[in-house]
Order: structure tokens, then sequence, then C-alpha cells
């Protein structure tokens, strides 16, 4: 029997009213896994008006006691961990391994949040008056609203929930449609330990309908968003006629550079790594390679011999593969399509290349040579197994290659020259840059942006002050 999901909103299961129902389904067979409702503006605003509610109780309560309440969900999600497991391999084709992994580092990542209870503090700044002291205040900034992407979908509601409970906030979350079962046992979760109502509240549907609303009602203090351009500037949009702050992770087209020097093994691991890492279905994959001419012939032998090695299949019926399918198929044809314009473009695919006949979303780890700056498959997100690799002469020249797009979210250098590594990093225009290993952030660090890959950020302190605003007193005595 199919199961059907409700929204949760102000503590409860909210059974739908509409009987419209939306099917999420297994991308590695096919078949029908559950039923979520299509949800409705009205939906959306009721759970706001829930987090709303509950939270000038919730920012009352001293930190750390919200603090305490991150680390009771960490302990609910290291009990369920096999079934949700279990449940982001089936709803999003994740190998095990990855899947397990990104339970366990939500966890971590509620936990980590948790400290910052004790730790995010304001200021006294000296006056220029006798007698007078000025206080700057780090306050919630009220509710706050998540729109989550399907690709990280489970650690993505820790990611905009922990920082916003943790400073006083409460929220109301969209799940991707096409993952949605991983957040209806977070719900599952919370529920299990006597989360105050209305602290976190699930509400299903498609995003111009309830991710609009998340963004566009008035009590809304902050809306965070993880997805495509096209996705933050409809958010920006309807979050602008409120002047509602928003942070934006959007997408990425990250460059890696190999220069000569590079350790070519630790180069061809850590970019194989960071491409079919979930199937290349990651904003900072590494999406396009960039060769300096001297080692260009060895880099590409060793790529592809490498490449050959990713082993792909069902992920909930093998634990030796590397990646799983695409998400839909509609992902599916998106990506065959971009290798097809690559190749009428001139490039060479030099591996795979294809879909695989049969059920289930899957295509071949694919390279391609003969690419040239201006083409497609170098300047759009592929988001799939698929690396174009170019030849450049000079630092200087890969640099300006890389920085030629309008992403600016991720990039990575290989070489053992630490001036060329302090010379990149001076000059490359992106908000993280990995050295001589995979792309894959720290919790600690600050997950951000330029240009088109989004505004604001996510991650250790700075992400923390994301959700808090500020507010400055003037005190004078005698």
């Amino acid at each position: 029997m199919t199961t059907h999901h409700q929204h949760y909103i102000n503590g409860a299961f909210v059974a739908d009213q509409h009987d419209k129902w939306i099917e999420v389904i297994n991308p590695a067979t096919e078949a029908l896994l559950s039923r979520i409702p299509e949800g409705t503006k009205h939906d959306a605003a009721q759970a706001i008006a829930a987090a709303e509610a509950a939270q000038p109780g919730w920012e009352a309560l001293p930190a750390i006691e919200r603090g305490n309440w991150l680390r009771k969900i960490a302990a609910g999600i290291r009990q369920h961990e096999p079934e949700l497991t279990a449940t982001i391999v089936a709803e999003g084709g994740k190998t095990q391994g990855l899947a397990q992994t990104e339970v366990l580092f939500t966890a971590d990542y509620l936990e980590y949040m948790a400290e910052w209870a004790r730790r995010y503090e304001g200021e006294i700044v000296n006056s220029d008056r006798p007698n007078e002291n000025i206080f700057v205040f780090k306050k919630a900034i009220g509710v706050t609203t998540g729109i989550l992407p399907w690709n990280f979908p489970f650690f993505l509601i820790a990611r905009k929930a922990a920082p916003a409970l943790v400073t006083g906030n409460t929220i109301a979350i969209k799940p991707s449609e096409l993952t949605p079962n991983n957040a209806a046992i977070f719900a599952q979760i919370i529920h299990e330990i006597g989360l105050p109502k209305g602290v976190i509240n699930f509400v299903y549907g498609y995003g111009p309908e309830v991710g609009q609303e998340l963004a566009a009602n008035p009590t809304v203090g902050l809306v965070s968003l993880t997805g495509s351009v096209g996705a933050g500037i409809a958010t920006m949009q309807a979050a602008a006629k409120n002047v509602t702050k928003v942070s934006l992770e959007l997408g990425g087209k990250a460059p890696a550079i190999v220069m000569d020097d590079a350790d070519l093994d630790l180069a061809v691991k850590a970019i194989v790594s960071s491409r079919v890492i979930n199937t290349g279905q990651v904003c900072n994959c590494a999406e396009r390679v960039y060769v300096q001419e001297g080692i260009y012939d060895r880099f590409i032998s060793a790529l592809t011999a490498a490449m050959k090695q990713v082993k792909f299949g069902n992920p909930a019926e093998q634990t030796d593969i590397d990646m799983g399918p695409l998400i839909t198929e509609a992902a599916l044809g998106r990506v065959e399509k971009k290798v097809a314009n690559a190749v009428a473009e001139g490039g060479k695919v030099v591996l795979g290349g294809k879909r695989v006949g049969g059920k289930g979303f899957y295509f071949e780890p694919t390279i391609i040579t003969g690419v040239r700056q201006e083409m497609e498959i170098m300047q759009e997100e592929i988001f799939g197994p698929v690396l174009p690799v170019m030849a450049f002469k000079t630092l200087d020249e890969a640099i300006e290659l890389a920085n030629d797009c309008e992403y600016g979210l991720t990039s990575s250098i290989y070489t053992q020259n630490l001036n060329t590594a302090m010379i990149a990093l001076r000059k490359l225009k992106f908000g993280e840059t990995y050295i001589n290993r995979e792309n894959f952030e720290a919790m600690q660090g600050f997950h951000a942006g330029w240009r088109k890959s989004g505004v604001g950020g996510a991650d250790g302190r700075h992400g923390l002050e994301e959700y808090l605003q500020t507010h400055v007193a003037y005190l004078q005595f005698s």
C-alpha cells in the first residue's frame, strides 16, 4: 500500500483537504514510493502562522535550552538512521554510503549548531559622548522559511533549521516534491521528542504555489532557498515586495585547474570523486577541468582509466557502487542533450556519453575533450556524471578561463607550488577554493557563492549570523 504523507503544522500531522497528490518515484526503478499532498498557498500560510504564534515563546527560552532541543533532535536522528538511510537511497538514488553519511552529518550539524547557544554575542561600542554606552544586541529575526532541493534533502533541513532555532527563530519548510519522504521522518522525530508546536513546520507542494507563499508572506523575516538560479530569482522577486531578507545558494560551474607540477594521482582521484558524488548532482561538484599542456595527455589517460572504474547501479541492491541514477527522466534528458550539443559543437566523447537502457535514469560516466570555452558544456551547469576537459598554457590563462562564468560558488586547483596556490587564491573569483583536495565543505566554514551562485551563505559563525538582526541601544547615564 502506498504511503500518503501529511503536512506537519503546529505540532500535528494535518490531513490534506484538497485530494490533490504528488507522486514520489524511485529513480533507480521508476517504482511509485509514496504520495504527498499538493499543498496550496493557504497551507503555507497556515504553517507560517503556526511559526509566528510559536516564535515569542521560543525566543524567550534561554539559548542553551534551545540548543538542548537541537541535541534531542540529533539523538532522534541517530536512532532512526537505518530507516532514514534507506529512505534517502530509495527516493534520491544515493549510494548507501553517501546516504548514511548525510544522515549522520545532519545529526553532527545539529549538535554543532547547538554549541553556538553560549557563543553568539553582541557588542559594547565606545561612545563619543561622556557617560554613554552603545550596545549592539543580536536578536532573532522572527519567522523564517526554508525551501529545499532534492540532492541533499535531509541535511538541508538542518542547515536551515538549526541556525534558525538556536538563535530564537521559528521556521516553515517546503521539502522538494521529488524527495519528501525523509522530511516526513524528520517531522515524526520532532513529534516524538515533543518539540514545542509550531517551532518547525513542514508543508509539501510545488515551488510556484507553496514556495512563493513562503517567500512572499509579509510575516516572514528571512527566506532561505537552495536551488536553481531560476528558483532564486523567483524567490527574490516574491520577497522584494516586503523587503524580506533572502539567503540563496544557487547553481555552480566549478572549475578544477590542474598545473603541470600537480600530484597527478591525487588530482585525478579528487576530481573523479568531486564529479561522481551523488551522480554529479551537487552544486559544488567539479564541472569543468583545465589541464596545463605539459601533462594534458597523461592526465587524460589517467582520468579515463579512473572513470572507467566508476561503478553504478541500483543503490538499494548494490553496496560496492560509486553512483546511482539521476533524479528524474527529465534530468537524464537534460544531461543527454548537453552531451549531444557538445559533440555537435566539436567535442569528442572519450568515455561514456550515453544513457543506460532499461528501468531507472542512469547515464554513463563521461569524459569530453576538444571543448572550447564558449561551448554550452563549459558555461552551463551539467548536473550529471560528465567531465569536459580543456588544455591551457599559463596560470593566468587558467584563472581567466575559470573566472569566465556567470557562476561563482566553488573552484579548485592542484599544484605543489605554494606561490602558485597563493596567486590563484588572490585571483579566483569564487566563494570557495579547494587546494589539492575534493570539493566538499566543512560545517564550521562558510558556504557562499559569488555572482549568480547566490546571496548570503550557510555554515559556521557567518552562516549563523544570517539568522540574526541587530538592535542598537544608546544608553546615557549620569
